[in-house]
């Protein structure tokens, strides 16, 4: 990525009510960061849901003149930038129609492996404690990292676990990447980068800390993973609002439940209830779900019990199309495949009869 378009974009970053659903429409309509910022506002209002309170602030001098210092500060203190346009951008993030345009970290981001999003309470307890050990033990060796906020209670534990498992493991930040917070998980931070894993944030160093910056974080890890397991929260806790976002992302959503006396685990199993979150039965079973392990090949060498005659295109097709993903969703499914939806359902409810694939919590669709 020219570092040119970093520069406009951390100008326009700077615009009042310009967030990253604007910024992504600007730009795919204008053609480059540098061209929005250098367009006339009657180019700009002709792009539809752009409205004069999102463009006054567009070619303000001070505006690049803070970004410019932005790209020296990212370079002296060794802070890279990522575009969405670059291959090392989180794949799955880029799902997310509020994904950060850029994104600074440090570290190591490696697409190849596969992210599991874990959160939790800052009140951490035994019982979480040790569901979080169980785990980490059982995806070591695995092509994993995990994901979560570096805050105290459940998200530094899960840090801390996977370092002690060999994981990878990224921090999402809620601040710029000069300031760890809390600032005890400094030395916990710095671990992170020397082991393969990474600091990453949406947030500039001119960018103050704030309360919302929490909320706007956990869509990150939300968005991060396919798969987000929430291991204790109360009622209202800080995780719901990921799960929240989780669930409009299309992900799958697993809850760690406990004794309905015990606040910490109140809010999972409300979450199961709410059919919000699959419950967790054990870890094996958990592990399996998440899908890490290689999947048996679509075709086996023995006869499968039914077999799809060959005059089935639709059937064929659509096992094409679940075979090159991991995971699809529905309307991805109808895009890539050019069938409706009301002769889609039929033949994947075919297929799941078959044994040859299944079908996720939100509508996603993988080999069985």
């Amino acid at each position: 990525m020219n570092p040119e378009e970093h520069l406009y974009i951390l100008a326009l970053k700077q615009c009042k009510n310009i967030g990253n659903i604007n910024l992504k429409k600007l730009i795919k309509n204008i053609g480059s960061a540098k061209e929005v910022w250098e367009s006339k506002p009657k180019s700009l209002l002709s792009i539809s849901g752009i409205g004069k309170n999102s463009i006054q602030n567009i070619g303000n001098q001070e505006f690049l003149t803070s970004a410019e210092k932005e790209l020296k500060f990212c370079e002296k203190h060794d802070i890279k930038i990522i575009h969405q346009d670059e291959e090392s951008y989180p794949k799955h993030l880029l799902n997310c129609d509020d994904a950060p345009m850029i994104l600074f970290y440090k570290g190591n981001l490696n697409n190849e492996l596969n992210p599991v999003s874990i959160v939790g309470t800052r009140k951490l307890t035994a019982y979480g404690k040790h569901f979080i050990q169980d785990l980490t033990q059982e995806l070591s060796g695995s092509k994993v990292c995990t994901i979560s906020g570096l805050a105290l209670g459940a998200d530094s534990c899960v840090h801390e676990e996977s370092l002690k498992n060999q994981i990878p493991t990224i921090a999402i930040l809620a601040q710029s990447l000069d300031k760890i917070y809390p600032a005890s998980n400094k030395n916990l931070a710095k671990k992170i980068i020397e082991n393969n894993g990474a600091l990453i944030t949406e947030y500039a160093s001119f960018e103050g800390m704030a309360k919302e910056n929490f909320l706007q974080r956990n869509r990150i890890i939300a968005g991060f993973s396919p798969h987000l397991i929430v291991v204790e929260t109360a009622y209202g806790g800080g995780s719901v609002t990921t799960v929240t976002a989780s669930n409009q992302y299309n992900r799958d959503v697993f809850a760690l439940p406990g004794k309905i006396t015990d606040v910490y685990s109140q809010g999972c199993n409300q979450l199961i209830a709410n059919n919000k979150a699959e419950s967790i039965v054990d870890i094996k079973t958990l592990v399996k779900n998440l899908n890490f392990i290689p999947q048996p090949e679509l075709f086996p060498a023995e006869e499968p019990k039914i077999k799809i005659d060959a005059d089935k295109k639709e059937h064929l097709k659509l096992l094409e199309i679940i075979t090159e993903n991991k995971s699809i969703s529905l309307d991805e499914l109808a895009d890539k495949s050019g069938i409706l939806h009301h002769k889609l359902l039929p033949i994947l409810l075919d297929l799941e009869i078959y044994g040859y694939v299944k079908c996720l919590s939100g509508r996603q669709y993988q080999l069985s």
